[in-house]
């Protein structure tokens, strides 16, 4: 598992060299929950699938429950490349995320333009110690997510956002 630091100020794979937004990672501890629920779930069914082909099919047939760990090793990577390219940069007049890896994807939220800005955490987030904010906007296109943050985090965000978003809004 990745130990490194969340915090980025600008990555060494960042195309914009000069880049001055100070861009946040997110906590180690999404990938965490995302790896071990990779692990849960395929490792449960290539049990559940070599014991079933083993017990209708034969031995030489439960050899094929090894498919799912593989999709889980290859998984494993992509979750560390996903996670890897979530940021979230907090400017002057906007909150920029930016995510993916194949397709990147930029949002752009500027502050005046928000309207609701929510934490939420389900079970499995609660039980990591995470949670996830997200904003909305008029146009629905708009609506972004950052996932996977601290509560305390979720929460000074949300805080910020909704100030910034009052202040901007009122002409201030």
């Amino acid at each position: 598992m990745e130990t490194g630091s969340p915090q980025n100020t600008g990555t060494a794979g960042d195309e914009r060299a000069g880049d001055e937004t100070g861009w946040t990672g997110l906590p180690p501890g999404l990938l965490r929950m995302r790896r071990l629920l990779l692990v849960v779930w395929l490792g449960l069914l290539a049990i559940g699938l070599g014991l079933l082909l083993g017990l209708l099919a034969g031995p030489g047939w439960a050899a094929f429950s090894v498919l799912p760990l593989a999709v889980m090793a290859w998984g494993w990577v992509m979750l560390g490349r996903n996670w890897r390219s979530w940021r979230y940069a907090e400017r002057a007049d906007d909150l920029l995320i930016s995510r993916g890896v194949l397709w990147r994807e930029e949002t752009v939220v500027p502050y005046g333009r928000m309207q609701l800005v929510e934490v939420t955490s389900g079970p499995v987030e609660r039980h990591f110690g995470l949670a996830s904010v997200q904003l909305h906007t008029a146009a629905a296109a708009t609506d972004a997510t950052i996932p996977g943050l601290d509560p305390a985090e979720a929460e000074r965000l949300r805080d910020r956002l909704t100030e910034l978003g009052e202040a901007r809004s009122a002409g201030l």
